[in-house]
């Protein structure tokens, strides 16, 4: 018959003090205790054990001032990023027009937001189009059906069909980029960004952001649109 366990309760001192004689690297593996343990400073052999402990709460101390820096860190990034999405909401509230529209898409995105290019397709019918803002072609909404078809944004690297028809001229030098659906009771048209860093979109990248901006942006067109019809 296998020999039972000492009930915890029947431990006593010498008991303990055998274990941990017997274990001298016990505490290596059981760090957290150290945090817990009272140890007088006038027993000599218990020094080792306080300068552990010391140390123990030395490095949490640091992993927290860590975090905490970390946390800062997070809170400064975030700060900006939202006085910058301010700017761009409020450039859009007060656009009277598309090209009002394209104009301020294209200043925020590649200013604030360092992208390199924004092209704005639209199905209804543009009036004076510009290099970022144009109505779609019959061939256009072929090759980009699919993305019209969906309401979430996408990042990476598109299609080549796709990635040509969306940046035309500058086609060549875009590496990566992003489209945002745009709808609003009904579909709008398209946003997409562009950049000539083939990581600065990615598509395991998050489009919280992206989303935002295309509910916005499909607003304030939606409005212009509605009114000029």
């Amino acid at each position: 018959m296998s020999e039972q366990a000492t009930p915890l309760a029947a431990l006593d001192e010498r008991q303990v003090a055998d274990y941990l004689a017997e274990n001298p690297d016990f505490f290596s593996g059981h760090a957290y205790l150290l945090e817990k343990l009272y140890v007088p400073h006038e027993t000599g052999a218990a020094v080792s054990l306080v300068a552990r402990q010391t140390g123990v709460l030395r490095e949490k101390n640091q992993q927290l001032r860590t975090h905490l820096s970390d946390l800062i860190e997070v809170a400064r990034h975030n700060d900006i990023q939202f006085e910058k999405t301010k700017r761009m909401v409020l450039a859009l509230l007060g656009c009277e027009t598309l090209d009002d529209v394209a104009v301020a898409i294209d200043e925020s995105l590649c200013g604030d937001f360092h992208g390199d290019t924004t092209a704005l397709l639209l199905i209804d019918p543009v009036a004076d189009a510009t290099a970022n803002l144009r109505q779609f072609a019959s061939e256009e909404l072929q090759v980009l059906g699919p993305l019209l078809e969906t309401s979430l944004p996408s990042c990476g690297r598109l299609p080549e069909s796709q990635h040509a028809c969306l940046f035309q001229e500058k086609a060549f030098r875009v590496q990566s980029g992003a489209v945002v659906p745009l709808i609003q009771g009904e579909t709008l048209g398209l946003l997409a960004i562009g950049s000539y860093d083939p990581h600065y979109f990615q598509s395991s990248q998050g489009t919280l952001f992206l989303s935002y901006v295309g509910e916005v942006l499909s607003r304030v067109l939606y409005r212009i649109l509605s009114r000029d019809r």
